[in-house]
C-alpha cells in the first residue's frame, strides 16, 4: 500500500557496455590522416562530395573538419544560423580544402546545395550526380532545372582527379524519425546511380546531442545511447547505407573553442571516409 502512490523509475537510457568499441585518442587519428597519401598516381586529393537535407550542418561538418585540424573553430564554409531558413543557403558549387596548421593535406570536400522533398525544390538529382562525377566546375550557381552540356560550368570530359570517390550524406539525428520519403526517395537515386559505379557511400548523423540528453551532458556515451542506436538503425533501414558506415558526430556550431571528444568523432567519421574512398582508387588499377 505504501508503495501505491509511487512512480514509476525512467527506464535506463543508456546501455550497459558500448555498442561499438571506440579509441578517443586524438593525436593517433590525426598523425594518421596527416600522413595519409592517395593510392592512385594521377590522383593528388581525394575530392568528397557533400550533400545533405536543408539544415542537417553539411556545411558545419566542413568547417568541423577544419577545426579538428586547426585546433580552432574555423568557418571557410558559410552556414545560416537563421531559424526557420526553408531554403539551402549553399547556391554554389564549391570546393574546400583541409589544411592542418600551414600543410595542406589530399582531401577536398564538394560543398553543393541541400535536398528539399519538393521535385522542383532545393538540389536537383540529375546535377548531384554530375557534380559526383566531375561534369560541374566550381562556382556554378545551382537552378530548379539540371545542369545542360551547354552550359560554361559543365565539364565534358572529367579527368579522374575531377571525380569525387566517396559521398557523404549529412543527416540531422533529431529529425531523421521525421524525415519526408520524397527526400528520402531522392537520396536512393543518387545513391543508385552512385552504387552502379561502386562508389562508396558514408552518413554522418550530426546533432546527436540535440537528439538525446544524455550525449548533451556526456559526448563520450555517444556508443552507450539506447535513443542514438535506435536512430542509427532507423537511418540504416530508411536509406540503406550499412550502420558500418554511418558516424554520429557534433559538428561545432556556438563554441568558440575546440573539444577533444567532438575532434575525436570528426576525425574518425573522415578517416572512414577516406579510406572507403581509397579504396576505390586501389580498385581502379586492379
Amino acid at each position: 500500500m505504501g508503495n501505491s502512490g509511487s512512480t514509476p523509475s525512467p527506464l535506463n537510457p543508456e546501455l550497459d557496455e558500448p555498442w561499438r568499441i571506440f579509441d578517443w585518442e586524438e593525436n593517433y587519428l590525426k598523425r594518421k590522416l596527416e600522413d595519409f597519401s592517395p593510392s592512385h598516381p594521377d590522383v593528388k586529393d581525394i575530392r568528397i562530395l557533400v550533400a545533405g537535407q536543408i539544415g542537417a550542418g553539411k556545411s558545419s561538418f566542413i568547417n568541423s573538419v577544419n577545426s579538428a585540424f586547426q585546433g580552432r573553430i574555423s568557418s571557410r564554409a558559410i552556414v545560416n544560423s537563421a531559424a526557420g531558413y526553408s531554403h539551402s543557403f549553399t547556391q554554389n558549387l564549391q570546393g574546400f580544402t583541409v589544411r592542418s596548421g600551414s600543410k595542406k593535406l589530399p582531401f577536398i570536400f564538394k560543398d553543393i546545395m541541400g535536398l528539399e522533398a519538393e521535385a522542383l525544390e532545393g538540389l536537383q538529382v540529375e546535377d548531384a550526380i554530375s557534380a559526383f562525377f566531375g561534369h560541374v566546375k566550381d562556382g556554378y550557381k545551382f537552378k530548379d532545372v539540371p545542369l545542360t552540356s551547354e552550359d560554361q560550368h559543365f565539364k565534358s570530359d572529367p579527368n579522374l582527379s575531377d571525380q569525387s570517390f566517396c559521398l557523404v550524406y549529412v543527416i540531422d539525428a533529431s529529425t531523421v524519425s521525421f524525415t519526408e520519403d520524397r527526400l528520402i526517395d531522392k537520396l536512393k537515386i543518387i545513391r543508385r546511380k552512385i552504387s552502379e559505379k561502386g562508389i562508396p557511400q558514408v552518413v554522418v548523423m550530426t546533432k546527436v546531442d540535440e537528439a538525446c540528453p544524455l550525449i548533451k551532458k556526456d559526448l563520450r556515451k555517444v556508443y552507450t545511447s539506447k535513443k542514438i542506436k535506435e536512430k542509427m538503425d532507423l537511418c540504416t533501414a530508411k536509406v540503406g547505407v550499412p550502420l558500418t558506415n554511418i558516424f554520429p558526430v557534433k559538428n561545432y556550431h556556438n563554441e568558440i573553442n575546440t573539444n577533444d571528444d567532438v575532434d575525436v568523432l570528426i576525425l574518425k567519421a573522415l578517416e572512414q571516409i577516406v579510406y572507403l574512398a581509397d579504396d576505390k582508387l586501389v580498385d581502379i588499377d586492379s
